[in-house]
């Protein structure tokens, strides 16, 4: 009850004498502060959004076009060829504008009209340059001359200064690779899994689906990739992602860990004070849009888009399919550590918590001896098994009352920290056997200390630092609320052959580009690995084929990184193929096309549209 009454600002009691009005100083304080931080934010979110808008232009080059309109119209010189006349006897007439008034006010309009247009026509053309991929066919460290001249004017064009989400309107959009392209490259990935006679089949069907279906296909996908920004990122995030029901540990959740060869401190809260102090700091910058795009070679940049759900971000169970809630603030962190849940507070008095702070809410974690709530030290598990039970007992009993606003609370934090109550690391004199106890800690630990939550990044913390006795460094406030330990009431019940590799590309040279799947069982690789089983084989031999393969293996990422690759395409194909409620035997036969994950999400797809599988 003593949290309630703090919370509450103002506090009223009608008596026979009159009104007693009584005013809660700190609560109202906290109201101001909380209004000014979100008045702060929308003025700088206008802020990034005038100069992103404008990009690779800015605010301030108006200014100058505008004065140098403005001084060449008092100079009696007219660089518009009467443009800015008719813009003038369009003006409303008014009283209140003078002549010279309305000639000023013509000019600032043209000036306006011109520099939107130079605006458009420098992000046009930055776009077209990006088009070109040729500079990943030529060796590292030599380039052509062409492509010395490109990267020239991509310089030129590129602007000065961008911020995270500069780019994103000037980056072009994926392509569709032709049908008949895809299915070459299909049918090359899949010759060293098949026999003769399964190649044939499929080199048919393949061929079949070129001459028939496919064209048809095409062309809804073609007008998607004309209207969408993306063709293939929606329905991947839909249909793979969300729609997938197998468990997110490990094939989905990613997270940041502790060093691993530097102990710059023992003091676990120390260092977990300037870790999240370092990722909150890291969170401003992103909010700010103040980090600078990820740039190739410091030149070609790539999509940000990803970075938008990095914190404030949960994926909420479905039974059918899951959903994104992302939210614009978060003021708290989600802590787990001996089987028990807390809630920090990350700001206090309108501030953000020092690092010296934080060590000191986490210590408090640490030092608590009250034992988990029954069934609490396991209630991680349901997160890490498959999304549809989870789903349903979020919806049993998570619902309402206590368990619901403590999920709350882990869902809506800014991220997840686990405080482990064991050492990992590369400890002892099996340094190897070490590694691998701390990579299962770090992927699953105990499939229930593991809650699959938002994971985040992290900046170089020794720019905190340390005092010299471990603790981090800053004054401490010891009127900061503790951490507050989430409540649960859960009840007790009783419960030798080559194959298809996966390895992923990105394709963020394309706006709201993300993965493509490289297929790196090609001939060449099988080629080599039968040399190196193969004791008939020179060392020369084998040198030659890895070589042979490594060229391969090079020229399928680049293919996957320039939007020719297989399985996107392939995986949209089918997509439209179920909209028309059309059947492919070539898109559906074969269960080497695609990866475990995927073909779930296809029989997904299947029963999302009625259909029986097949």
């Amino acid at each position: 009850m003593a949290e309630a009454h703090q919370a509450v600002a103002f506090q009223f009691t009608v008596s026979p004498e009159g009104v007693d009005l009584r005013l809660s100083h700190a609560a109202l304080k906290q109201v101001y502060l909380a209004g000014l931080r979100s008045w702060k934010k929308k003025i700088t979110r206008l802020r990034n959004s005038l100069v992103t808008g404008v990009f690779p232009a800015s605010p301030a080059s108006w200014l100058v076009m505008a004065a140098a309109i403005l001084a060449s119209q008092a100079s009696r010189l007219d660089p518009s060829m009467g443009l800015i006349g008719k813009i003038k006897e369009h003006l409303p007439a008014s009283a209140y504008l003078s002549e010279p008034a309305r000639a000023g006010l013509g000019a600032l309009a043209f000036a306006t009209l011109l520099w939107l247009g130079l605006v458009v026509t420098m992000r046009g053309a930055l776009r077209a340059l990006l088009c070109y991929h040729g500079w990943m066919g030529e060796e590292h460290g030599r380039p052509s001359h062409a492509t010395k001249c490109w990267l020239a004017l991509v310089k030129i064009f590129a602007g000065r200064r961008p911020m995270l989400y500069s780019y994103q309107a000037s980056l072009p959009r994926l392509p569709v690779p032709p049908v008949s392209d895809t299915v070459q490259r299909y049918l090359e990935s899949m010759r060293p899994l098949l026999s003769d006679s399964h190649f044939q089949r499929a080199a048919a069907l393949g061929r079949d689906f070129e001459r028939s279906l496919g064209p048809r296909l095409q062309w809804y996908l073609t007008l998607k990739s004309w209207w969408a920004t993306n063709y293939v990122s929606d329905w991947w995030e839909e249909y793979v992602y969300l729609r997938g029901r197998g468990p997110l540990m490990v094939n989905s959740n990613y997270y940041a860990m502790d060093f691993l060869y530097v102990t710059p401190t023992p003091l676990q809260a120390a260092r977990a004070g300037n870790v999240v102090h370092a990722v909150l700091l890291y969170r401003r910058l992103l909010n700010r849009e103040q980090i600078k795009p990820l740039m190739i070679q410091g030149t070609l940049p790539m999509c940000s888009a990803q970075y938008e759900r990095m914190f404030n971000t949960t994926r909420v169970p479905g039974v059918e399919a899951d959903s994104l809630q992302h939210r614009r603030d978060s003021r708290h962190i989600a802590v787990f550590h001996a089987g028990r849940f807390f809630r920090v507070g990350l700001y206090h008095g309108g501030r953000l918590l020092g690092p010296r702070e934080l060590q000191a809410q986490f210590q408090r974690i640490l030092d608590d001896p009250a034992p988990p709530a029954p069934g609490e030290e396991t209630l991680a598990a349901l997160t890490a098994g498959p999304r549809e039970p989870w789903a349903r007992a979020r919806r049993t009993y998570f619902g309402s009352g206590r368990n619901q606003d403590s999920l709350r609370a882990v869902e809506q934090a800014a991220f997840f920290l686990t405080l482990d109550t064991t050492e990992q690391g590369l400890l002892g004199p099996e340094p190897g056997r070490a590694l691998d106890r701390y990579a299962k800690a770090l992927l699953h630990g105990q499939c229930h200390d593991r809650p699959c939550c938002t994971g985040s990044a992290t900046t170089d913390v020794f720019q905190l630092g340390y005092g010299a006795d471990g603790h981090c460094k800053g004054e401490l406030d010891p009127s900061i609320p503790p951490p507050q330990k989430l409540q649960w009431e859960i009840p007790e019940e009783d419960k030798g052959k080559f194959c298809l590799t996966y390895e992923a590309a990105m394709t963020r040279l394309f706006r709201e580009g993300r993965t493509e799947t490289v297929r790196s069982c090609s001939i060449e690789s099988c080629n080599f690995v039968r040399a190196m089983t193969d004791s008939a084989q020179s060392a020369a031999q084998r040198l030659a084929l890895f070589r042979v393969a490594a060229a391969k293996h090079q020229t399928l990422y680049r293919r996957a990184m320039t939007g020719a690759g297989i399985d996107r395409h392939l995986f949209c194909l089918y997509v439209v193929s179920k909209y028309l409620g059309v059947d492919s035997p070539f898109l559906r036969e074969d269960a080497h096309r695609f990866g475990a994950n995927i073909r779930t999400a296809l029989l997904d797809l299947r029963a999302l549209f009625n259909l029986p599988p097949k």
